[in-house]
């Protein structure tokens, strides 16, 4: 799989498939910011969700970095975490 390839799938999943699925990444990662800081007890942001599931690729890759799935999703978390820290949603 190219470089292209992988910024391909995780664009169409980004912007097509997991919107229509669960909405946009902004409201998604603040509910599940606000669910991790209630468990946790102290704030967790938006971008801090982004970095934490762009980790958690990061581990899962370590383990099988022959993956696809991981490195496109790894791709998808690294563009949505831009938008929502960089634009604010």
């Amino acid at each position: 799989m190219t470089r292209a390839e992988i910024l391909e799938a995780a664009a169409k999943i980004v912007t097509q498939d997991r919107n229509a699925s669960y909405g946009g990444p902004e409201r998604s990662f603040e509910t599940i910011a606000q669910l991790w800081a209630i468990h946790l007890g102290y704030k967790i942001t938006a971008s801090d969700v982004s970095i934490m599931m762009a980790l958690l690729k990061i581990a899962r890759l370590s383990a099988n970095p022959a993956h696809a799935d991981s490195w496109i999703d790894l791709a998808g978390y690294a563009a949505c975490g831009g938008e929502v820290s960089l634009t604010g949603g």
